[in-house]
């Protein structure tokens, strides 16, 4: 498979978005991926190595479309955005389950939460990228794979909206005890949304309370639309 070797990454606002994160559950990092990146990644999703599975959703319930996950060794690339990526989010998941009292704690370092996931039997990668056509889109749900679960993940659009696709919004919805809303994330090619994987924390009257989050992708009426998706914890 010919991949994008690893490169610097852009500077990116951890501020910004952790404070998008906490007030939203969600929070967009523009720009992470160059245009040739995510050119030569969509392309890719043709090669017939470097994976370990294909899902085809529609014989599982997921909706229409597919998606396929990388296998280990991961591409450079990908290797370097979970490696960079997990320690400046590490910190905003370990707050988040205090705050739900949940009593579990991530280290700093991805290769020694990857452990943790392998120890207990998650040893399947996870990292994936997805392939809709017109009429194709992602039904509403959680990846979570088993026990040891990272609470929050990102995805990256690798195709161009309004010239290789129509349609297909990001979607997420949240449910708590009191109240639904769902909201569509505007991406461009490139852009990174980094996401709530199944539970955040919401400041409430008597403390904090949990909020379901949910994802998915609404029907492509055209084109064709590539997305990245890296997930930190392993599969079972």
């Amino acid at each position: 498979m010919d991949m994008p070797p690893a490169a610097p990454l852009p500077d990116l606002d951890w501020a910004r978005i952790t404070e998008s994160l906490d007030a939203h559950g969600n929070a967009i990092a523009p720009g992470l991926l160059t245009p040739a990146q995510c050119a030569a990644l969509a392309a890719g999703y043709a090669a017939p190595d470097g994976y370990r599975s294909r899902i085809v959703m529609a014989r599982h319930g997921f909706g229409r479309g597919e998606y396929k996950y990388f296998s280990y060794p991961l591409p450079p690339l990908l290797q370097q955005l979970r490696t960079a990526l997990y320690p400046q989010l590490a910190p905003i998941a370990n707050r988040w389950n205090r705050q739900l009292g949940i009593n579990v704690q991530h280290p700093a370092d991805h290769a020694a939460f990857l452990q943790r996931c392998h120890d207990a039997g998650q040893r399947r990668p996870t990292p994936l990228i997805l392939e809709y056509g017109p009429g194709d889109y992602n039904c509403l749900h959680q990846d979570l794979y088993g026990e040891h679960v990272f609470p929050l993940q990102v995805a990256v659009l690798l195709s161009r909206p309004g010239q290789d696709f129509t349609g297909g919004e990001f979607v997420m919805t949240e449910t708590s005890s009191r109240e639904q809303c769902a909201e569509v994330l505007p991406l461009q090619q490139g852009d990174a949304l980094i996401f709530t994987v199944n539970q955040r924390p919401v400041p409430g009257a008597r403390g904090w309370r949990k909020t379901a989050m949910r994802h998915g992708v609404s029907a492509l009426r055209s084109g064709r639309r590539h997305t990245l998706g890296l997930i930190f914890h392993d599969a079972q």
